[in-house]
């Protein structure tokens, strides 16, 4: 059985989880499918940017029950985590479409994406306490990251769980639309990043995401000089500066 599949228009790659019976519930032949399936993405010159969403009536369930109690260890759990995390890692921009229930380490997934488009009744529920199970998977360190320190208290200490439209007012997805629309918008947001150079969206979100290491102005600017510089001499640039310079000429 496979358990994702993958769509490719117009450079954009829609990675799409397919267990609906059991609401897309990440398990260890679903990892291996979507570590498999973003290695080629990455490789793949016409692809620029990556969709993630679930099939059905939920975005992911969390982790599958059997591989969750059978990865007791820390070697285990790592595997759990691995299709999320590689989704985490990857040099293309994502953009998570949350269609319905989100739910711990379907969370997780989310929080994995670089942009998150969810339908205004999707619900986003980390729910790991309500089990008896501390968070995994980066779950805390992720969500404070982007929603702050007391979207995270509310949602895992306190057990409180957001509609899309309220997740988008805490700042926690980018935005809610309706259900009907969520793909479209998923899809029409990661073209645009699909349409610059796969180099530079690369190494600019390298530079974006090891921001926390930079304590300073001055550490800021260095930060950003070297790929920078290396932008410079790369085809695009050095297109754009041989036609503004003809125009210059021809005037």
């Amino acid at each position: 059985m496979s358990f994702i599949s993958v769509d490719i228009t117009d450079r954009v790659a829609t990675l799409t989880l397919r267990d609906p019976a059991k609401r897309n519930a990440l398990n260890n032949a679903m990892n291996a499918e979507i570590i498999d399936a973003v290695d080629r993405l990455e490789a793949d010159d016409d692809v620029g940017a990556l969709v993630v969403t679930g099939e059905g009536k939920g975005f992911c369930a969390g982790a599958d029950l059997n591989d969750l109690l059978a990865g007791h260890e820390a070697g285990g759990m790592r595997d759990i985590y691995s299709g999320f995390l590689r989704i985490a890692d990857t040099s293309l921009p994502t953009v998570g479409a949350v269609n319905g229930s989100a739910v711990g380490a379907g969370m997780n997934l989310l929080l994995a994406c670089d942009l998150v488009v969810a339908a205004h009744d999707a619900r986003l529920d980390s729910r790991f306490l309500a089990i008896g199970l501390h968070p995994g998977g980066g779950h805390t360190w992720r969500m404070r990251r982007i929603a702050g320190h007391e979207t995270l208290m509310a949602m895992v200490l306190f057990g409180q769980v957001l509609t899309g439209s309220e997740a988008a007012d805490r700042g926690l997805v980018w935005e809610s639309v309706a259900p009907e629309a969520l793909l479209a918008r998923a899809q029409e947001l990661a073209a645009r990043a699909a349409s610059f150079p796969k180099a530079l969206v690369a190494r600019t979100k390298a530079t974006i995401l090891a921001l926390d290491d930079v304590t300073d102005s001055a550490g800021a600017v260095d930060h950003e000089l070297d790929p920078q510089l290396w932008s410079m001499g790369e085809p695009e640039f050095r297109a754009l500066v041989s036609r503004l310079k003809n125009e210059i000429s021809s005037t």
